[in-house]
C-alpha cells in the first residue's frame, strides 16, 4: 500500500505514456519532462535501485535485476510499473510539490476490463488522486491535432513499440478500431530472426533497432543501399560481419509489414460507409515512434489506396494528447474511458 510520503510527493497533474519501450511524462503548464526507457532495477528483496536510463548502470551486478514492466502496451509487472511511475513522477513534479495530481494514462484500445483496471491501481499506488484511461488512438488523434469532434471521418494509425493502434474517430469516438501487438518491436525481431536463419549471425536487439532505422524500409526506394552488421556466430559464437542489403531488411519485415497494412484495411472494412468515404477522400494519419519506418507511408498508400501524412513529431502525439486531456479537462472529458466499478 502507499504511505503518506509516497503519495504527497506528487503534485501538478501529470499526462503519461506508459509504453513498452519508452514513458513519456507530461507536467502541466512544463510540458514532457520525462523521455526514459520503460524499464526499472530491482534488488532481490524487489526494491527500487534505479529507472530508466539509470537502470542500465546495474546490468549484470550482483543482486540486481533489470525488469521491462510493460509488454504491448499493458502492464505486466504490477509492482515495478509502480515504482517505476512513482520515480518518473517524482522526477518530473520534485518532492517538494504537496499535492496528488490527476493522472491521465494512454493505454491500447484493445485493453480488457482488467488491464484497464490494473492500469489504474498502478496510478493510485503511485500516488495520484484521480487516475484517468484514455485509448491511445484517441489521444494519438487529439495529439496530432485532428478534427476528433467533427463530424468527417478521421483515421489515425499509431504505431508504437509493442502494438499498431487503427481508429476510425468521428463526432468525438471511436466508430470502428482494431489493435494488434505488432509494431517496432516486431520489426527489431524480425529483422534479429532472418540475420539468424539468413546469415547464421546472432546480435542484440540495439543492433536490430540500428538496421531497422538506418537501412529498413517498407517500400522499394530509388536507391537502395547496404550495411556491414557485426555479430556473433551461431555456431561458434566468434565475432564475424556480413552486409546486407535494404531489399533484404525490407523482405524480413515482409510479415510484419503486411499484418499492419491488414489491420488497416480491416478497420476501413469495418467502417460506416460514410466514414470510410471520408478517409479514402481526405487520407489516413500516422503518429507513434514506428510511423518513422521509412516508406511506410508509401507503402500504406500503395496498399490500402488513400493518401497518408505523417503527423509532426510523431513520436509524441499520445502524450501531448493525453496532456491536452489535462489542459482542457472540461472538454475533453467525454473522450476518456470511463472507469468500471466492481459490482458488489
Amino acid at each position: 500500500m502507499v504511505g503518506t510520503t509516497r503519495g504527497a510527493v506528487l503534485g501538478r497533474d501529470l499526462a503519461v505514456d506508459l509504453g513498452t519501450a519508452t514513458t513519456l511524462v507530461y507536467v502541466r503548464g512544463r510540458g514532457v519532462v520525462i523521455d526514459e526507457p520503460s524499464l526499472v532495477a530491482l534488488d532481490d528483496a524487489g526494491d527500487l535501485l534505479a529507472a530508466g536510463r539509470q537502470a542500465f548502470r546495474f546490468a549484470g551486478r550482483p543482486g540486481a535485476h533489470i525488469v521491462a514492466p510493460v509488454h504491448d502496451g499493458v502492464v505486466a509487472d504490477f509492482d515495478a510499473a509502480e515504482q517505476m511511475l512513482h520515480r518518473f513522477a517524482v522526477a518530473a513534479r520534485g518532492r517538494r510539490s504537496l499535492t496528488r495530481p490527476r493522472l491521465v494514462v494512454a493505454m491500447p484500445s484493445g485493453v480488457t476490463a482488467v488491464e484497464q483496471r490494473v492500469v489504474r491501481e498502478v496510478g493510485y499506488q503511485a500516488g495520484a488522486r484521480q487516475v484517468e484511461v484514455i485509448e491511445e488512438p484517441m489521444a494519438a488523434a487529439i495529439g496530432a491535432g485532428l478534427p476528433v469532434h467533427e463530424p468527417t471521418g478521421t483515421l489515425v494509425v499509431d504505431l508504437g513499440c509493442g502494438t499498431t493502434e487503427v481508429a476510425l474517430i468521428a463526432h468525438g469516438s471511436v466508430a470502428a478500431a482494431r489493435s494488434i501487438r505488432t509494431a517496432g518491436a516486431a520489426f527489431d525481431h524480425a529483422i534479429s530472426s532472418w540475420l539468424a536463419g539468413e546469415h547464421r549471425i546472432l546480435v542484440d536487439q540495439t543492433t536490430a533497432e540500428l538496421l531497422k532505422r538506418t537501412l529498413a524500409s517498407a517500400y522499394p526506394l530509388p536507391t537502395e543501399a547496404s550495411a556491414e552488421v557485426t555479430g556473433r556466430d551461431a555456431e561458434s559464437g566468434a565475432e564475424r560481419r556480413v552486409v546486407v542489403s535494404a531489399g533484404a531488411v525490407r523482405h524480413a519485415l515482409e510479415d510484419s509489414l503486411r499484418a499492419v497494412v491488414d489491420v488497416v484495411r480491416a478497420t476501413l472494412d469495418q467502417a460506416p460507409p460514410r466514414l470510410a468515404r471520408d478517409v479514402r477522400a481526405h487520407g489516413l494519419v500516422l503518429t507513434g515512434g514506428s510511423a518513422l519506418l521509412t516508406g511506410l507511408d508509401e507503402r500504406l498508400r500503395h496498399d490500402v489506396g488513400v493518401p497518408v501524412h505523417v503527423a509532426h513529431d510523431p513520436r509524441s502525439c499520445v502524450v501531448t494528447g493525453a496532456a491536452r486531456c489535462i489542459e482542457q479537462y472540461a472538454a475533453l472529458q467525454p473522450l476518456l474511458v470511463p472507469e468500471r466499478r466492481r459490482a458488489g
